[in-house]
């Protein structure tokens, strides 16, 4: 006797492996895209002005006297 499933009368075989696998690649993309906006919450644009500063006088991109003028400036 034919199924209305064509599978041998195993209705949920066929669509459920296919809901399953795209179940599986949502899954993947969700957790891909986390991993990118944690690794990139660690940009500038995520800090206070006082850790930008911080991180510029570290890295010797400004001498002690910038640092300390610009330090007052946001002060202000």
């Amino acid at each position: 006797m034919m199924s209305w499933f064509g599978n041998g009368g195993y209705g949920m075989g066929h669509g459920f492996g296919g809901f399953a696998m795209m179940l599986f690649w949502a899954i993947i993309i969700v957790v891909g895209i986390w991993a990118v906006k944690s690794v990139s919450s660690g940009t500038s644009e995520n800090n206070s002005p006082d850790d930008i500063l911080k991180k510029r006088y570290a890295k010797g991109e400004i001498t002690r006297d910038e640092y300390d003028r610009m330090k007052r400036d946001l002060r202000e």
